[in-house]
């Protein structure tokens, strides 16, 4: 998992073949104008979807504790503030059910090891082994995820 400001967001352009072209997508975007939806930015290779939502309480959000096995998530915050809870998915061991391949994810009954805040202007970055549970707290929130094909 990787946590920083999105103005130093180019400097991890080398971590993933894909990753230069989506940054270049997130750089060159305004975020706050655009609607709720999806943009396809490469087809099923890089998508951006806008969230806007409002946040949740700790316990709904941890029920629905995710990974992925296809798609990595840039998940930066546009407007407001969440809660993420984070455990990395080498320690768990409930999973909920099977791996769900055509959402791309698999729920654990797991609890986070650790919990932080993400604030406007931050991001973070989820791989497959990053258990991750977001939109914790209170009001409404507007982020975007960009799925990137692993």
């Amino acid at each position: 998992m990787v946590l920083d400001s999105i103005v130093n967001i180019k400097k991890y352009s080398s971590l993933h073949p894909r990753f230069a072209n989506a940054i270049e997508f997130i750089q060159t975007t305004y975020f706050p104008t655009l609607e709720q939806g999806e943009i396809k930015v490469e087809g099923e290779d890089i998508r951006a979807i806008i969230i806007e939502d409002a946040l949740v309480p700790s316990a709904v959000s941890t029920d629905a504790f995710e990974c992925h096995n296809t798609y990595i998530d840039i998940q930066i915050i546009v407007r407001g503030e969440e809660t993420v809870g984070w455990k990395t998915r080498s320690t768990c061991v409930s999973p909920k059910e099977a791996y769900n391949a055509e959402k791309d994810v698999l729920f654990f009954n797991d609890t986070p090891d650790t919990f932080f805040k993400l604030r406007e202007g931050q991001f973070a970055i989820y791989f497959p082994d990053d258990v991750h549970a977001p939109m914790i707290g209170e009001g409404d929130i507007k982020k975007v995820v960009m799925k990137i094909r692993f």
